[in-house]
């Protein structure tokens, strides 16, 4: 794997994460808010930073499949064989998730949309922490999603921990799609 952030910064990165630290980092169009989708207290932090609906879900990233099984029911063979077709790539993919996950991550959903991205940076952030991210454009609600490091700082200041890096040549955000519907709420 080609490394993009030196172990040093990931190290930072990971202390920062495990005290409910929010990220920003660069995902395939834009940059994105993060943090650990197990804890409560910082998912909440991205609410109050974005001034979200809290109804709304977030988007869950990750850079291989079983980063994910804490956090979806095991899936069929034919929901397996769907993601396969997608994955890694430009598609969030909404599954079932687990009792246990934090409610406000899912808003008013009993489901979850997560991505395995194709994203070199952040396939080997998540593989550092051994854990998925939160992945939502870094941006206050309805305005422009942050584009680079400059921008990101800019607008977040000290109340997140911006990682330097380049984002992806996509031009819109990632197409959300319910395998179990075939349903697509983002194109």
């Amino acid at each position: 794997m080609n490394k993009y952030y030196k172990i040093g910064l990931l190290r930072r990165v990971k202390a920062h994460l495990k005290h409910g630290g929010i990220i920003a980092y660069p995902t395939e169009s834009c940059y994105g808010l993060g943090c650990n989708p197990y804890n409560y207290k910082a998912i909440n932090k991205i609410f109050k930073l974005k001034k979200r609906n809290k109804n709304k879900g977030f988007i869950v990233v990750a850079g291989e499949l079983k980063q994910f099984n804490k956090l979806i029911k095991p899936m069929s063979k034919s929901q397996e064989k769907i993601i396969k077709r997608y994955w890694p790539g430009p598609y969030s993919i909404i599954l079932q998730t687990k009792p246990s996950v934090p409610h406000n991550l899912t808003g008013k959903f009993k489901n979850l949309a997560l991505r395995v991205s194709a994203q070199k940076n952040i396939q080997q952030l998540c593989g550092f922490l051994h854990y998925p991210l939160v992945s939502t454009s870094a941006n206050r609600s309805k305005q422009v999603s942050t584009k680079n490091y400059r921008e990101c700082v800019k607008q977040f200041g000290k109340s997140v921990f911006v990682l330097p890096s380049l984002i992806g040549f996509a031009k819109k955000p990632s197409t959300i799609i319910d395998i179990e519907t075939n349903k697509i709420f983002r194109q």
